[in-house]
């Protein structure tokens, strides 16, 4: 099945190397390449693409005011190719926020613009057009009443020790969602997040400014504080805890587990072997299986899991493989997921 691809790009010479090394890829077609957001909406409308690519600096509109609009009106997967996320920065943070499914950085070398690694977009774009959006409006399904946590809050005895969330495709939207309805004063959490190392830091900061605990990369060694939260940088070491009378990050340099290096299924298989029952896990929306395992270590030591319900994923792979396998003992919407982590269960 060819991947229909509309190219929103200002730069004449960026929209001729996409289109050029797009249309070398055997089930991808560039259907149309739009100059602005205004000439890019139209071409949404008529053509109904499988995928966007999306620049972020243009003339009129912007990227980011545009990729709004897209997700509020005609939810489309939208893959930021610009280079105002090559250095990591908050415009990549905000477009993930936003609904963006991946970004990807283009670069100047020597006399011209060029992309890095062309294949890759091209897998993003595979991956990408896989995404399924909710119908604009359709309301979150009800909680089953089983599965509602009741609204007293926990115990200093019932509270957790210690958080740990996995999230890949769509994650950060999700994330945002889940760590607003965070206390300031919640147990330490660790997040492996699907992401490369360059954003990771923006997307930090930006979780940083929205939400109520404080929010920063993990370091080597790091002691785990209450109201604070640790996101895996998205380098080349997994993220996992130790100790026993006080925990700490460990970030250790290893291969990659369940396809991902860092993996959420050496985080929650960590926090199942050092913290056991007193933990929470919880598995958001994302590709493929990472975190299934891990969460059902984590069940089988007692501690309260939960996955992310399918209506409000962008992709219900991960949650989906971790339910077939009995590890989910909640699944809700997004928005129900920290109640369920701060309530007692019914």
């Amino acid at each position: 099945m060819t991947i229909r691809v509309v190219i929103v790009e200002d730069s004449p010479t960026m929209r001729a190397i996409l289109m050029n090394r797009l249309s070398k890829e055997p089930d991808i077609e560039v259907v149309a390449a739009a100059a602005n957001a205004a000439e890019g909406r139209q071409m949404i409308r008529e053509l109904d693409p499988d995928v966007v690519t999306l620049d972020v600096e243009m003339p009129g509109m912007n990227g980011l005011d545009f990729l709004e609009k897209i997700m509020q009106l005609r939810p489309t997967p939208v893959i930021i190719v610009s280079g105002a996320t090559q250095q990591g920065n908050d415009t990549t943070a905000r477009a993930l926020a936003l609904g963006a499914v991946d970004c990807y950085a283009k670069s100047e070398m020597g006399q011209g613009m060029t992309l890095e690694d062309s294949g890759r977009l091209a897998n993003m774009i595979r991956s990408a057009s896989k995404v399924r959006f909710a119908p604009r409006g359709a309301p979150a399904p009800a909680v089953p009443t089983s599965r509602i946590a009741s609204q007293a809050r926990l115990s200093i005895a019932d509270r957790p020790r210690l958080i740990a969330i996995g999230s890949s495709t769509g994650g950060v939207e999700a994330l945002q969602i889940l760590l607003s309805d965070f206390p300031a004063d919640c147990p330490p959490t660790l997040i492996v997040q699907h992401i490369n190392e360059r954003f990771a830091p923006a997307v930090a900061r930006t979780l940083d400014q929205n939400c109520p605990p404080r929010i920063q990369l993990a370091e080597p060694d790091m002691p785990l504080r209450e109201g604070n939260v640790y996101l895996a940088p998205g380098d080349d070491r997994h993220l996992g805890i130790g100790g026993t009378t006080s925990l700490h990050a460990k970030l250790r340099r290893g291969e990659a587990v369940s396809g991902h290096l860092p993996s959420v299924d050496v985080l929650f298989s960590s926090v199942a072997e050092v913290v056991g029952a007193q933990a929470v896990g919880i598995l958001l929306t994302g590709m493929g299986s990472d975190g299934a395992k891990g969460l059902l270590a984590m069940a089988q030591k007692g501690a309260r899991t939960i996955a992310q319900d399918e209506a409000t994923c962008t992709v219900f792979g991960m949650p989906r493989a971790a339910i077939s396998l009995g590890a989910a003992k909640v699944v809700a919407p997004i928005g129900h997921i920290a109640r369920h982590a701060f309530s007692k269960a019914a």
